[in-house]
């Protein structure tokens, strides 16, 4: 049987040789009691990859970023947050169901704050209001495209939030895309933060987890509420180890996706009927539309399946697109053909 390429996320990444040896050979102990060798390594390694005190590994980036605003907030709280944001868009209403805060929106530009509208955002005390305490950022911002916040702004988003007194909080699943595209080290874009969560297991290709890193007290807190969660776990020096991997091997392999993204949409805006705003392919994202082909989301992702692709569906009629590394150049050029095949004939049929 033909095997899929796989477009839908770079989630769908398997563990290298080297992460599946290391976590073979991994000395382990009891994480909960702090004994677990390969995880107190990977969670030094991972917070001074990032410029900060302390790190704790969770499962997942949901749950990072859940005890992040569990650790910054108590009930009642506001969270300023961008209106398509991930915390608020794909995490099942954690903040408010779990953590009890209330989230207030400002639309940004391809998911990029303005800091100003933050400003603006930041209410003054009065007994009718929630008590505004975290401003949460997503760099890269997935629903925007991919897209990358410059450091100019993240700065002054924190610059803003701290004049004001709140705290802040980065949603960097993809931190080190971010770091790729600005063409920096990822501490740069880390630093202004008082916290930071980022994902192993998408492009880095780790199977499982992700960290949260801040100063030591604010790791501490969130160790219990990870604890709280159901999160604490035993011997995860199994986990750690495909981490220590990551991190310490895989970042620097992100410039081909994102090459291979900018391939990949530059080839989709050529098709007639296919819509894509070439703006904000800017890591290794793509977000194209269909609806010039008279088809919805669902409908082209059938017609891409019958070819052995898959994507991702925005309806309704929004598709992605994410490269990773097991994409290749020639994967490329096989999907921009089937999609030219495709739009030739819903186009042919109008």
């Amino acid at each position: 049987m033909k095997a899929f390429i796989d477009l839908r996320s770079d989630t769908v990444t398997k563990p290298t040789e080297e992460m599946l040896q290391a976590m073979v050979s991994a000395p382990l102990g009891d994480d909960c009691s702090g004994e677990d060798p390969t995880v107190n390594r990977l969670e030094a390694l991972a917070a001074s990859k990032v410029g900060k005190e302390a790190g704790l590994l969770v499962p997942s980036g949901t749950m990072g970023n859940l005890v992040s605003v569990l650790a910054h907030t108590k009930h009642g709280d506001e969270i300023i947050m961008e209106s398509e944001c991930h915390m608020y868009y794909y995490e099942v209403g954690n903040i408010s169901a779990v953590a009890g805060v209330l989230p207030r929106f400002i639309r940004g530009h391809n998911g990029v704050l303005d800091p100003d509208d933050i400003r603006k955002a930041i209410r003054g005390t009065d007994i009718h209001y929630p008590t505004p305490k975290l401003v949460a950022v997503e760099n890269t911002h997935n629903r925007g495209g991919g897209t990358v916040t410059p450091l100019t702004v993240s700065g002054a988003i924190c610059d803003v939030s701290r004049e004001r007194g709140l705290l802040t909080h980065l949603d960097g699943a993809r931190i080190f895309n971010a770091a790729v595209a600005l063409g920096v080290d990822v501490r740069e874009i880390a630093t202004p933060f008082d916290s930071v969560m980022f994902c192993l297991s998408k492009g880095l290709s780790a199977p499982i987890g992700s960290i949260v890193a801040g100063s030591r007290d604010f790791v501490e807190r969130a160790r219990k509420y990870r604890k709280m969660l159901g999160g604490g776990m035993r011997q995860a020096g199994v986990i750690a180890a495909a981490g220590i991997v990551a991190i310490e091997m895989m970042t620097d392999r992100l410039e081909e996706d994102h090459r291979y993204a900018r391939l990949l949409g530059e080839g989709l805006a050529s098709i007639p009927g296919i819509h894509v705003a070439l703006e904000t392919v800017q890591t290794n994202m793509v977000y194209f539309d269909v609806e010039g082909l008279g088809l919805d989301s669902s409908s082209f992702a059938e017609a891409l399946e019958g070819y052995h692709v898959k994507a991702s569906l925005r309806p309704p009629t929004g598709i992605r697109m994410v490269t990773h590394r097991h994409i290749s150049r020639e994967n490329i050029s096989y999907v921009l053909d089937v999609v030219g095949e495709i739009a030739e004939d819903h186009l042919m049929s109008q």
